[in-house]
């Protein structure tokens, strides 16, 4: 057998079942298919659509409760935003001991073990409780997209190999069977062969960065932004605009090699981003290729520090060292000649159009521009950023293909941070979690504490991030104020129709405001993981998701089963 085809059946998984056309002897085979209008078939106790980490965490909740999954992703990397779209976590400040579910905790645990195992640390950095690898301001376990791939595939190989797992990578669903309220099948196109496969079960997690499923299906869902009459949110605007969604942002990783030179090829369209100057009903700074921004919360123009050495910006943060993924000091001499950073900043993000609900040429045509901004700026660093000494551009900074596991060095999907959201038997609005909108809401008589988000009685998990929305695709600048400790509520993962069809990304029901604060990645995970285990807790009652939250008995029996598996309820 050969290496590729080797591969492709380990990713495929051990539950194959036969094609009701044509039966299947060995996975294989299913990756020799001549005929990509010919259905493979699969079936399972739950379909999965997406890898990310809602995704990975909702198959995983349902294997090691005794339930077969199907789970699908797009790209060849699990992980989603901490990997094939290279974003370190951003998570609260409590994240060590509390505020996530032990799951994402071990989750965790097991990325720093990795580095322990297997990189010279030093022995300072190795004996460090709380290692943080690349010692990155954004977050308290700053680390390699592909350390994160590497747990994610170690964390289901034993269920891959007892059969219980059907992984299929470089899959995306593209219909859908549908009787009434229910889904019977999705229909997926392996993207490389465009095999096409069947897939079956009773229920189905729609865990992609989009919502692919909700269109496909027929599930009802909104988009953009809600009007203040709608939501009466305190920072919604007048006028709701469906198309108006966050940027979204190619990332990319760059180390620092003194004395070398690597500056890339001049981008195509780098004279149109280097003189662009964002057009935002509260005017941005200036240039977007420039060491200033829009201050997220006060939107007066902000000054940025940037050095590749590491080294203080005066009072200005260095964005070298904001995502940072690799301290050099952290590890033996010699193992790095320089750090490596993850540029994820303000200067590229890209809204000058949408992925959700885009053709095909549309979504290729907005990625490609994301991707021209993101390699100006590289370019712009390389040879015009300003330097201390008076000088222009840093040719040391080396863009680091490898890191992202792509050809052109950019990361192998957009960093999404809105999505298509269900429309949901609750909707979690400003009033529940902002703290602004929060006092308000109870001086109007709202129970519950100003100082406490809303104490939710359908609780599933627990979460906190600051309500930050990036620039968007109308013009609106950056909208950042602060939430409280919140809840997930049941309601929000349950559709208003649709019984066996659950969102486990960004797809909850929120809106664009509080979206701000439930997108990020240890909320993404509790999300998941409760839509997993509501799967498994629902199929051995016997009823339909939104029963459990109808019947009071069945609330707290499930509430009682999540609190064992390791899941908070409340702060």
């Amino acid at each position: 057998m050969k290496r590729r085809n080797f591969l492709g059946s380990i990713a495929l998984g051990g539950s194959l079942l036969s094609n009701k056309e044509d039966k299947i002897q060995n996975p294989d085979s299913l990756q020799q298919s001549k005929d990509p209008a010919k259905n493979l078939f699969f079936e399972a106790d739950m379909v999965v659509a997406g890898g990310g980490l809602g995704g990975c965490a909702a198959a995983l909740a349902a294997l090691r409760n005794g339930l077969s999954v199907i789970l699908t992703e797009e790209t060849d990397w699990l992980g989603g935003q901490l990997s094939q779209q290279g974003v370190p976590p951003d998570e609260h400040q409590w994240i060590e001991t509390h505020g996530a579910t032990q799951l994402y905790r071990d989750f965790r645990t097991v990325i720093r073990q990795y580095y322990i195992n297997h990189y010279p640390l030093t022995d300072e950095a190795r004996n460090r409780k709380h290692l943080n690898p690349g010692d990155g301001a954004v977050s308290r376990l700053c680390h390699e997209p592909r350390v994160a791939v590497a747990v994610l595939n170690d964390m289901f190989m034993p269920y891959i190999s007892s059969g219980k797992l059907t992984l299929l990578i470089e899959h995306k669903a593209i219909s859908a069977d549908v009787d009434g309220n229910k889904v019977r099948s999705l229909e997926v196109v392996n993207v490389k062969t465009k095999t096409r496969s069947k897939l079956s079960a009773p229920y189905f997690v729609d865990a992609t960065e989009l919502g692919d499923l909700l269109p496909i299906t027929g599930t009802e869902f909104v988009t953009g932004t809600e009007s203040k009459s709608e939501t009466n949110e305190l920072h919604a605007p007048e006028k709701g605009n469906p198309e108006n969604n966050q940027a979204f942002t190619v990332c990319f990783a760059i180390d620092y090699r003194p004395g070398e030179n690597h500056v890339i090829e001049k981008p195509v369209e780098y004279a149109f981003w280097k003189d662009f100057i964002p057009k935002m009903t509260k005017p941005w700074s200036g240039k977007l290729l420039d060491l200033s921004y829009s201050n997220p919360k006060t939107l007066e123009p902000k000054q940025l520090g940037f050095h590749p050495a590491g080294i203080k910006t005066g009072d200005m943060l260095n964005l070298w060292n904001y995502r940072r993924i690799i301290s050099k000091d952290n590890f033996k001499p010699g193992t790095y000649a320089g750090d490596i950073t993850i540029v994820n900043w303000p200067q590229n993000d890209y809204f000058l159009g949408n992925l959700i609900g885009a053709s095909q040429k549309d979504f290729e045509k907005h990625v490609n521009r994301a991707k021209q901004l993101s390699l100006s700026l590289l370019y712009w660093l390389q040879t015009e950023a300003p330097r201390p000494d008076g000088g222009k551009g840093w040719p040391e900074i080396r863009l680091r293909k490898d890191i992202m596991g792509t050809e052109d060095g950019l990361a192998k999907y957009p960093y999404v941070r809105e999505s298509r959201r269900i429309k949901a038997l609750f909707t979690i609005k400003e009033e529940h979690v902002g703290a602004e909108n929060r006092a308000i809401a109870v001086a109007n008589g709202a129970p519950g504490s100003k100082d406490k988000a809303s104490n939710f009685h359908d609780s599933v998990g627990v979460g906190y991030y600051h309500i930050d929305l990036h620039p968007s695709s109308a013009g609106d600048n950056y909208i950042d104020f602060a939430s409280l400790p919140f809840q997930i509520p049941l309601g929000a993962l349950l559709p208003v129709r649709m019984e066996n069809l659950l969102p486990a990304n960004k797809n909850i029901g929120t809106t664009h405001i509080t979206n701000g604060c439930y997108r990020l990645h240890p909320v993404e995970w509790s999300i998941g993981e409760a839509v997993g285990l509501l799967v498994k807790f629902a199929g051995e009652k016997g009823v339909a998701p939104r029963v459990v939250r109808e019947r009071e008995e069945l609330l707290i029996g499930f509430q009682g089963f999540l609190k064992g598996e390791g899941v908070e309820l409340g702060w």
